[in-house]
């Protein structure tokens, strides 16, 4: 009987190992080798695909980016368009954690990141915004999601009451943990509420510059 023939290695098959890779471990953890060992092939065939391992991390931070929805932008106001944007974007990253790095660097070359800092971008200029605030704006937003989405708050404390004993304030602090998603993601909500509102009322007075 004849031997099952191996899957047809692609770049598709490539990244989305990586991206499982990166997900599961980590940045460190996606080696050439380790990649070629997980897809069951010999380390130089991987080079038919890429020349280095930072083009394969960067095809996976396209690929993730390219999940976000930038739709939303389309009839919608500009206010509402970056609330749901910026939704999507965090829901994407805290899928993909270990990317997170890498993406807070700026789109550089990626053709989705640079489709979606256009698209921000083109709606806050086409909503009136200069095009300075509009840059701020952009960054603000970047930093706002991505710095969320890079680890977590409540789990930056240890589960251990006696540690806050010299600490009054803290007493509670090692039940954060228990209730991650609901410190990080209401702390998410309330900075994007606050900065969404705060830049609505600057927009209603006027200030756009």
């Amino acid at each position: 009987m004849a031997r099952p023939r191996q899957a047809l290695l692609t770049r598709e098959r490539i990244v989305e190992a990586a991206a499982a890779l990166i997900d599961a471990e980590g940045l460190d953890a996606c080696s050439m080798r380790r990649l070629a060992t997980e897809l069951g092939v010999q380390g130089p065939s991987l080079y038919n695909h890429f020349a280095t391992k930072a083009e394969i991390v960067d095809a996976v931070a396209e690929a993730v980016v390219a999940q976000v929805d930038i739709s939303v932008f389309r009839g919608n106001d500009w206010r509402e368009g970056l609330r749901l944007w910026a939704k999507s974007y965090h829901g994407v990253l805290c899928a993909h954690p270990n990317i997170v790095p890498v993406l807070a660097t700026g789109p550089g070359r990626r053709p989705a990141g640079l489709a979606m800092a256009e698209a921000v971008y083109g709606a806050l200029i086409e909503a009136g915004w200069s095009r300075a605030r509009a840059t701020h704006i952009g960054a603000l937003m970047r930093y706002l999601i991505t710095g969320s989405a890079i680890g977590s708050f409540a789990l930056g404390f240890e589960a251990d009451p006696e540690l806050y004993d010299r600490f009054p304030h803290l007493h509670r602090a090692h039940e954060l943990a228990a209730h991650r998603d609901a410190v990080d993601e209401g702390a998410f909500e309330l900075g994007l509420d606050l900065l969404i509102n705060s830049l609505s009322d600057r927009y209603d007075q006027g200030v756009r510059r």
